[in-house]
């Protein structure tokens, strides 16, 4: 499950009536000064640190530099995730078909299984709402273990912190709706709030509230609000609800990993919307370029593999571990994985899976979280180390998240690190992408560094298709661009550290490093090939 909390926004406003500050950098970088424009913003994975002064990945120049006159192989690309919208109008035309199925016919034609796999799988059928693992262990009750006492601290913590987060909102809601009531008019301004006279207590504690909230938040508050409202909701009705049974709809064997044949070929889900996650993800990688659409994606001369199994809770590890398998047996030779969890009672179905892909030459990129953590210390499941500290494959790139601002601030205040356990770090605030039902939007997270670093390996894999997927991820590692000086780590000022104790490459992805480093390479191997 991956989400970025959005409670910053409005607890301390809702309790404290207060605004927030923010540390100012005290180390000198060379990075952009003021804010970005409307366009810098909407593509700002793909610019360029030296030229535009912005932390991208230097995308746009690989395209104008280094791949004139030149054509790539077709690479598939498995997403698994929400589920994409295959019809969307930026994503319909780079979609994997599975030329091996007849479509509509409801017959297995390809004998994989999987009857009219047409454009993937969707391993969790008309489920959309689960639990988190943490209270799957808590439903099984207390059986003496470590994890049962692990997983019970954790779920105890998130239900206080959910529960008084419902209070929060219901309470800034009221808050609004007694402004609102007052106004006569559901959308207001600050001048508005301040204008009112009142000797009312309760409609004077709204005013100080709602100027709080507006002032944090900004006069486009609701969105948030009401985001973050869902989120809560969300967490008390189905993720951490012990009575609640998401898995019901799926039908399955749950903890039976040859139980495989299950779900429908509907790969974005029972809703459309509840696959903006996975739409977001696969739009970063492969959103049409240069088609006067939304954004661009990072890779060009690829085709998406939807595979849903990640609902609105934690994934099980069975679907994770069929959903590589079912993109690595249908052509992928990337895969991104924008999702995870703390607990993982079948861990070693997805060990297998991920080792299965090293064999068959498939590369996985895996988002690090959102929770601001070491994962040296902290579980980030799924994971290429049991022990998180040596890697059982070869083939999982771990990426954590960079802001838009290049110097203090460059690692996203909610991304995961670890000098051990996350790789490198990638663009993942503000990123611009195809959302459900021909809609764009800007979404943050671990999720989005994820599929821009995907993208960037794509494009290797396209232009340099001898190139295996260790090589490439070594490739990405060793190329990019190091940052100098300290950084703030999880959002905290007084908690500072160079970039090379955060992560194994202690280094920002950078496309066109890459691509010279891939082309050397390339070379040298075909050089010592004529040469033997």
């Amino acid at each position: 499950m991956r989400i970025i909390r959005l409670s910053y926004l409005f607890i301390g406003a809702a309790l404290a009536l207060a605004t927030s500050t923010h540390a100012q950098s005290t180390t000198s970088f060379t990075g952009k000064k003021g804010k970005l424009t409307e366009i810098q913003l909407k593509r700002w994975s793909h610019l360029d640190l030296a030229k535009d002064s912005i932390p991208g990945m230097s995308v746009d120049r690989v395209y104008a530099d280094l791949l004139k006159n030149k054509k790539g192989k077709k690479v598939i690309v498995g997403v698994v995730d929400s589920g994409v919208d295959i019809e969307h109008e930026d994503l319909k035309n780079v979609i994997w078909t599975n030329k091996k199925e007849i479509a509509g016919n409801g017959i297995d034609d390809d004998k994989n299984g999987y009857i009219d796999d047409i454009n993937g799988w969707n391993f969790l059928g008309n489920a959309t709402n689960e639990n988190l693992e943490m209270t799957r262990i808590m439903k099984r009750g207390d059986d003496g273990s470590e994890v049962y006492k692990a997983a019970k601290i954790e779920y105890d913590k998130m239900l206080a912190q959910n529960q008084q987060g419902k209070q929060q909102v219901d309470f800034i809601f009221n808050a609004d709706k007694a402004i609102a009531d007052y106004l006569k008019k559901e959308k207001y301004t600050v001048e508005d709030i301040k204008a009112i006279v009142t000797t009312d207590p309760s409609l004077s504690r709204s005013k100080q509230v709602m100027i709080s909230i507006i002032g944090q938040a900004g006069p486009d508050f609701k969105s948030d609000l009401t985001e973050y409202k869902n989120q809560v909701y969300d967490m008390l009705n189905y993720n951490l609800n012990v009575d609640f049974d998401g898995r019901k709809p799926v039908g399955d064997k749950v903890d039976d990993i040859n139980d495989k044949y299950y779900g429908n070929n509907v790969v974005y889900g029972p809703d459309k919307n509840d696959a903006l996650h996975g739409t977001h993800v696969a739009g970063i990688i492969a959103q049409q370029r240069n088609n006067n659409l939304g954004g661009d994606g990072i890779a060009n001369n690829v085709e998406i593999m939807a595979v849903r199994a990640v609902p609105n809770g934690d994934e099980y590890d069975k679907d994770i571990a069929l959903a590589i398998r079912y993109a690595v047996d249908n052509g992928a030779k990337v895969i991104n994985g924008s999702f995870g969890k703390s607990f993982s009672p079948h861990k070693q179905w997805v060990y297998d899976a991920i080792k299965y892909a090293e064999s068959k030459d498939v590369l996985i990129i895996h988002a690090a979280g959102n929770d601001g953590k070491d994962i040296d210390v902290e579980n980030n499941f799924p994971n290429d180390s049991d022990d998180k500290k040596t890697e059982f494959a070869d083939n999982v790139i771990t990426v954590g998240a960079l802001n838009f601002e290049y110097g203090t601030s460059v690692i996203a205040d909610f991304s995961n690190y670890g000098k051990l356990n996350v790789d490198v770090f990638a663009p993942g605030v503000q990123i611009y992408a195809t959302t459900p039902n021909n809609t764009y939007k800007y979404e943050q997270g671990t999720s989005m560094a994820s599929p821009n670093v995907a993208g960037v390996a794509a494009l290797i894999r396209s232009y340099y298709p001898k190139l295996t997927a260790s090589q490439v991820k070594h490739i990405i590692m060793d190329s990019g661009n190091v940052v100098t000086g300290d950084i703030i780590v999880g959002g905290n000022p007084e908690d500072k550290r160079p970039m090379a104790l955060l992560s194994k490459s202690g280094k920002m992805v950078n496309a066109y490093n890459a691509f010279l480093m891939a082309d050397k390479m390339t070379k040298k191997r075909k050089h010592k090939s004529l040469r033997g």
